[in-house]
């Protein structure tokens, strides 16, 4: 674990820092509303195709080569967008760094299933969880205000961190060989006709979508509380707030989950998702300015859903399907995660030019409420059922 939550660190840094940044720079190059909203648009575009195609290109060359050449992708071309801040050179090295993001979000994920037992997977997760939001907490927020106040050639730096990781990556592979070597290159891959691929496809539908939906919202906040909130304190503050919550709710409701399940914690973060969104969208509905508290205390909401949600469907993703597919889990756990995030960013960024940024996050918020009948129903449990030894008579 020691060398994932490393490389994790690492390569979430890269991605944190220009999440907010990049867009704002498309629009110091005259960008729009909805223009800014393509930039990570683009990069959740080709990270969601490229997380389709890592389970393959782990079998085919190993875990070494692949993390080696995703953490490339996704920390060099932040350093080259410090040439041009025009919108097609942005959306072309966001496109780059959504290959490097794709293969360190499947791979991430599904490191963790491969090294840790079922039995303390929701705190394995928590901790994977903690190594992904501490970037996202620090640098998110900050990633504004330091291209403000030292320049966007000093987040351009930073983002190069990425490289940084692959030492602890190549440390990463090597155990993996160990603990893992079902999941490496030359090792069986015929199809269990008791697990078929199309029926993991479909267990795996539900986590996916109750997963799109919370970061269609939080996608949706990330991207635009920079340009809705007219006070840059108030919009790092409320930011980090969701990020320190999300953190927090990522990291300990996975031991929860592991004593009492993930169901009963599922239900009630839906509706509550909806709620958040609701209560941020009229805290920026007023002319003059937005209400700071009201603002605030939606961002603790959302960052609690946006946190534990990620924690819990990524943990019946890989309850719903046998080890062997544990690999395609994170994979469709990554795409729900950044396709959702993807639309929040370029349909809510229409919507808000359309009409105000209080109906599109309206419409974020009935999406998720939308998917309370998902949360409802309980899953089938696919990793559980092995095989059983007959119980000798007598």
């Amino acid at each position: 674990m020691a060398p994932l939550v490393m490389m994790t660190c690492a390569g979430f840094s890269g991605y944190a820092l220009l999440l907010t940044v990049a867009p704002l720079w498309a629009v110091e190059g005259g960008a729009t509303t909805a223009g800014s909203g393509l930039v990570n648009g683009v990069l959740l575009l080709f990270t969601v195709l490229t997380q389709l195609l890592v389970p393959r290109a782990l079998r085919a060359f190993g875990w070494g080569p692949v993390l080696a050449v995703g953490l490339a992708l996704l920390g060099v071309p932040g350093v080259a967008m410090s040439l041009s801040d025009e919108l097609w050179v942005v959306l072309a090295l966001s496109a780059v760094r959504g290959i490097g993001f794709g293969v360190l979000t499947v791979t991430g994920s599904a490191a963790v299933a491969a090294l840790v037992g079922a039995e303390r997977r929701g705190e394995a997760i928590g901790a994977y969880g903690l190594a992904v939001a501490v970037p996202n907490v620090v640098l998110l927020p900050a990633g504004p205000w330091i291209a403000e106040s030292a320049g966007y050639w000093v987040v351009f730096t930073v983002s190069a961190l990425p490289l940084a990781g692959i030492p602890a990556a190549l440390r990463l592979a090597s155990a993996l060989r160990v603990s893992a070597p079902d999941l490496h290159p030359g090792t069986s891959s015929s199809p269990d006709p008791g697990d078929p691929e199309s029926a993991a496809y479909r267990r795996l539908l539900r986590p996916m979508l109750l997963l799109l939906a919370v970061t269609l919202a939080g996608g949706a906040v990330i991207t635009f509380t920079p340009q809705m909130v007219d006070s840059p304190s108030v919009a790092a503050g409320g930011l980090l707030l969701m990020g320190v919550t999300a953190a927090l709710g990522r990291w300990r409701i996975g031991r929860l989950a592991d004593r009492h399940g993930a169901q009963r914690f599922l239900v009630p973060l839906v509706p509550l998702t909806g709620a958040g969104m609701a209560l941020v969208a009229w805290s920026v509905a007023g002319s003059d300015s937005v209400r700071v508290g009201a603002f605030l205390l939606a961002m603790l909401l959302i960052g609690l859903c946006y946190g534990g949600l990620q924690n819990l469907t990524l943990l019946i993703s890989f309850t719903a399907v046998s080890r062997r597919h544990h690999n395609l889990a994170s994979a469709v756990w990554n795409v729900g995660f950044d396709a959702g995030t993807a639309i929040g960013s370029v349909a809510i960024g229409v919507i808000a030019e359309l009409t105000s940024f209080t109906t599109a996050f309206l419409v974020a918020g009935a999406i998720a409420v939308a998917t309370l009948p998902l949360a409802l129903r309980r899953p089938a449990v696919a990793e559980a059922q092995a095989p059983r030894t007959p119980r000798a008579a007598g």
